[in-house]
């Protein structure tokens, strides 16, 4: 009888490390823009992707051209970079996606206003 138990905690075991491992290799990477990177008008960049929690966002542009700071719903809808935000400002920063919402902007001015922004929900 021991046996049998031994021999199904080491199948359970197999089963949930094979289980992380699928996880983690579903894991993407994603630049922002594409090939224009992130600039203006980039807004609906995401239309049409599905995100899941885990991949990683790159956001490529020239450093003082401009910064990515992840922000709230509020923020995002607005503009405005919540206080305790964190900024990025590398230009090739790579920002791992939590579940749920994700928002993005650039809060040069005028910036997010001119579609350097973008919405992500990441299952």
């Amino acid at each position: 009888m021991a046996l049998g138990r031994g021999s199904a905690m080491v199948a359970l075991m197999l089963l949930l490390c094979l289980l992380l491992h699928s996880e983690m290799a579903h894991a993407a990477t994603y630049t922002v823009g594409g090939a224009n990177g992130w600039t203006f008008n980039t807004a609906g960049w995401p239309k049409g992707k599905r995100f899941r929690a885990g991949d990683t966002l790159v956001f490529n542009y020239s450093p003082g051209a401009h910064n990515v700071v992840v922000v709230d719903k509020a923020g995002y809808n607005a503009c405005k970079t919540p206080k305790g935000a964190k900024v990025y400002n590398s230009g090739s920063d790579q920002i791992k996606l939590a579940k749920g919402q994700n928002y993005f902007i650039c809060n040069f001015v005028g910036h997010c206003e001119s579609g350097t922004k973008i919405a992500i929900i990441a299952v």
